[in-house]
């Protein structure tokens, strides 16, 4: 374990438009078809990448969590398109339903994570993986059973997030993988070289806390190299994660579609930019997803993941529902209503 104390950047409550950003383009699908056959329709974009042994990193969320993805579509999609798979979690490092890998495994049944394997990865312990570039760790801890994996699927509920202002592939990475009792903490606690912690169990915020998130998630992709690809589903966004289960804030932006690509920053980015499209262009009466964006500094995931080489900042966008045409932010949310439930 090496943590080093570091300067975070600035500027994170700031939201660069595409226009305005530099860099190559990446590709990413997109459809609006929220069903079993949307998620599979957008999963054989980017499936030939994944070989072997697949983790699906998914965040299966707490007791009777109301916005999770959709516990029938992922059971469709392993049956159909991953047999073999096995569903990959860490414990929590806050105290709940899924501190522990006993109360974890309970959690998973009663949400319905029940139809293939499910791993928590850091029943076990933890091992290091090494972050390329980073300015905070040298290593991360991850689940040590992550290891026993060739491929990875990450399948995010992109939603908002209570400190990282919006949870999408980097979060559900760069805190899912993480191990719950030391990678966790050296994310979201002050933590010396030695072990040594200070100012509290979520003392790390803002472009820090994003930096961190996003270190961490280096590691895990840099591991898989090009064998991990991304799934976004814009559905349920909630400004609460998926953590908070049934005390997530009640859910007004509009649902979106899913998104698939093999560039974690390209995919994020565009979820985050399809959001703010909604609101800055009068399609929604709703800023409450960009304001919990901008106020917790969110926007700085986005831009470190480009300054680190984790991807593109720009991207194509193109749509599943018309030949794989390009198509604009505009018109990829002109089908929006506003949420019912």
């Amino acid at each position: 374990m090496a943590i080093h104390n570091a300067t975070p950047g600035s500027n994170g409550d700031v939201y660069i438009p595409l226009e305005e950003r530099n860099g190559e383009e990446s590709v990413v699908f997109f459809t609006r078809d929220l069903s079993a056959d949307g998620l599979r329709k957008a999963f054989a974009k980017v499936a030939d990448r994944l070989e072997g042994k697949v983790a699906i990193k998914l965040h299966t969320g707490e007791q009777h969590g109301p916005n999770i993805i959709p516990r029938e579509w992922v059971a469709e999609l392993v049956e159909k398109d991953l047999p073999e798979a096995t569903i990959v979690e860490t414990n929590t490092y806050y105290a709940g339903d899924r501190d522990t890998t006993e109360k974890h495994l309970e959690t998973l049944k009663v949400n319905g994570w029940t139809f293939c394997p499910v791993d928590i990865t850091d029943d076990k312990g933890y091992v290091e993986w090494p972050v390329e570039g980073g300015k905070w760790f040298d290593t991360m801890a991850v689940g040590a059973s992550l290891e026993n994996y060739d491929s990875m699927l990450t399948l995010t509920h992109f939603k908002g997030h209570a400190m990282g202002g919006f949870g999408g592939s980097n979060k559900n990475i760069g805190i899912g993988c993480a191990s719950g009792k030391e990678g966790k903490k050296w994310i979201h606690t002050q933590t010396s070289d030695n072990g040594k912690t200070w100012g509290g169990q979520w003392s790390v915020a803002n472009e820090e806390l994003m930096e961190k998130i996003t270190e961490s998630t280096k590691a895990t992709i840099d591991h898989f190299g090009e064998r991990v690809v991304y799934i976004n589903v814009m559905r349920n966004m909630s400004v609460s994660c998926d953590c908070e289960g049934t005390s997530a804030q009640p859910v007004v932006t509009p649902n979106v579609g899913i998104l698939a690509s093999t560039d974690i920053c390209a995919i994020d980015t565009a979820c985050v930019d399809l959001v703010l499209t909604m609101t800055h262009e009068g399609l929604v009466h709703n800023h409450d997803l960009e304001e919990r964006m901008s106020s917790r500094h969110g926007f700085r995931q986005l831009e470190y993941m480009h300054e680190l080489g984790m991807g593109n900042w720009r991207y194509q966008l193109l749509d599943l529902d018309n030949a794989e045409e390009p198509v604009s932010l505009s018109d990829a949310v002109a089908h929006v209503v506003p949420f019912e439930g």
